[in-house]
């Protein structure tokens, strides 16, 4: 009896560690199909996406992506060990692109909303943004959105502007571009215009005109890297490759160089 009951309980254990083993295995193969589901698009690169066709951020020159979005992503994947490999896709289908494995990041001038945040994982922002006002240069009158009252402001036609404008003068008119209000602007044909700030930094540097921005945004987006869901570690990645960006001084050269300001500050 003695002798079958230590050869139940052998056969017993040996089940048992075959049933951890398989369960182990079990456990292996999901966590490496949980790995294998963000391998890299291209092997040592990180390819990120933009639509090419909004500069300064992000343009072809010479049929190459060129851009701060282009410079601010060459340099974070070199931050982390890889090569840059920009793409292109159209705007309306960029999200469905990351979602499809088309490429491992959205790194093309995308604000962060709640709405794309149920799509994808957003990093922190690497650029700030939002509806700014801009005076002409010499204009001293004007410090805040409460000294608009009565003023004459431009905007861009049926825009979000124009909704925020309205609230502060009953002076407002509307204009096809923001080119063409910030040249009403520097000409004195009218007091402020209220569009986004980097479009109002990029015509002030690419016109030559004599504006400038006044107060603080009146409200703010938050531009910033998109991944495809889940994809922790390549955000964290980024995030922290933006942080030592900002730390040693790379943002702030790559910023001066294509708006003559850091558009990371407000």
């Amino acid at each position: 009896m003695k002798k079958f009951g230590f050869l139940l309980v052998t056969a017993m254990m040996l089940i048992l560690t075959a049933c951890g083993t398989e369960k182990s295995d079990g456990a292996e193969k999901t966590a490496n199909e949980s790995a294998s589901k963000h391998e890299l698009v291209k092997e040592g690169a990180l390819t990120f996406s933009m639509t090419g066709q909004y500069p300064p951020l992000n343009f072809k020159k010479d049929d190459k992506l060129t851009g701060f979005d282009v410079e601010i992503g060459t340099e974070i994947a070199k931050r982390i060990g890889l090569e840059a490999n920009p793409v292109t896709n159209t705007w309306e289908t960029i999200i469905q692109g990351l979602k499809a494995g088309k490429y491992d990041a959205i790194i093309g001038s995308m604000t962060a909303t709640p709405e794309r945040d149920e799509q994808v994982d957003f990093t922190n922002p690497y650029y700030l943004s939002g509806a700014q006002i801009f005076v002409a240069e010499g204009n001293s009158d004007i410090q805040s959105k409460e000294d608009l009252k009565g003023k004459k402001i431009g905007v861009i036609q049926a825009s979000t502007w124009k909704d925020m404008a309205e609230e502060l003068s009953d002076q407002v008119k509307g204009y096809p571009t923001d080119v063409n209000a910030l040249q009403d602007l520097a000409l004195g044909r009218l007091d402020a215009v209220i569009t986004d700030k980097i479009v109002g930094v990029s015509a002030k540097n690419e016109k030559g005109l004599e504006i400038k921005e006044i107060g603080d945004l009146l409200n703010e987006d938050r531009v910033s890297v998109a991944v495809a869901e889940g994809n922790k570690e390549l955000a964290e990645q980024i995030n922290e490759a933006i942080q030592s960006m900002i730390d040693d001084g790379t943002y702030e050269k790559i910023s001066m160089k294509w708006f003559n300001t850091n558009i990371m500050e407000k």
